[in-house]
């Protein structure tokens, strides 16, 4: 059990709950709209690639970072830096993720089949990002964005222009709140050569750029909305996800960073699982 946790540690299992809840909203919006019948092993083939992906994605971070994650005090007792688990260990535990996110992608159909790799590609590419361009936050947003897109495919065997909007909603949503965790690394990153907006522009600037991400957030979510049954708890859904945006802004500014950690993990965590539990109950319900 104790190395089981380190590798859910490894990859920050906890933190799954921010693309798994928009792979389950686009999940339930592929079934009411081209009236699929439902399927729990289908279900289930969806949640595994979300979680063997992400397995990979934070995994070969974990590893590609391990030398600089030394370096950086904030990052130094991460599982790989500090010795508790071995770079050829976390390289294997990729793998073996990997060929398990292939091998279950390819008994949903053919066009996850042969989407597999190239999802991989992308969601390993950001571990090199921050080397050569500060977009790296568009690029994590992009590899979560995979997620909902994913998810109607598993059930339709294709990609819709509404879906789009749902990923559209992770992409910029997730590069916001990216940018804002990576305020706590910008002097670190300077130092270092890494690129990133807070390397690259100042805190104000960063956070401006943050809240234009968030504002495309919430317009892509309405439009998406628009297209699902309406009613009232859509709708509260949608005002709930932009009041707890507004509420991450309120508590992270220029002169007031000490709440990073509540406003990435927590607020983010909520306004993932609060849309979701609203958007999927509204289908349900008035679907």
């Amino acid at each position: 059990m104790k190395s089981i946790a380190k590798y859910l540690g490894l990859v920050k299992f906890a933190h799954t709950i921010f693309a798994m809840p928009f792979a389950l909203m686009a999940f339930s919006y592929a079934l009411w709209s081209t009236e699929a019948a439902f399927s729990w092993w289908l279900l289930l083939q969806v949640v595994l690639c979300m979680v063997f992906a992400r397995n990979v994605a934070m995994g070969f971070n974990r590893w590609a970072d391990r030398d600089i994650d030394a370096e950086n005090p904030r990052t130094a007792q991460r599982e790989i830096p500090s010795g508790e688990i071995t770079p050829n260990k976390a390289l294997a535990f990729v793998v073996v993720n990997a060929v398990l996110f292939v091998a279950t992608a390819v008994t949903i159909n053919t066009l996850t089949a042969l989407l597999s790799p190239v999802a991989l590609a992308v969601i390993m590419l950001y571990s090199y990002c921050k080397r050569f361009t500060w977009a790296s936050h568009l690029v994590l947003g992009l590899s979560l964005a995979i997620a909902p897109a994913g998810a109607y495919i598993a059930v339709t065997g294709g990609l819709d222009i509404v879906t789009c909007l749902l990923s559209l909603v992770v992409l910029t949503w997730c590069g916001g709140f990216d940018i804002i965790y990576a305020l706590q690394d910008a002097e670190f990153d300077r130092k270092r050569g890494l690129h990133s907006i807070p390397s690259a522009f100042s805190t104000a600037v960063s956070l401006y750029i943050s809240i234009a991400l968030h504002c495309v957030s919430v317009v892509a979510l309405v439009l998406f909305a628009l297209a699902q049954p309406q009613s009232w708890l859509l709708w509260c859904g949608v005002a709930l996800f932009t009041a707890i945006l507004v509420a991450e802004h309120i508590l992270v500014t220029p002169t007031h960073q000490r709440s990073i950690g509540i406003a990435f993990g927590t607020l983010n965590g909520l306004a993932s699982l609060t849309l979701a539990a609203f958007l999927i109950a509204n289908i349900i319900i008035f679907g």
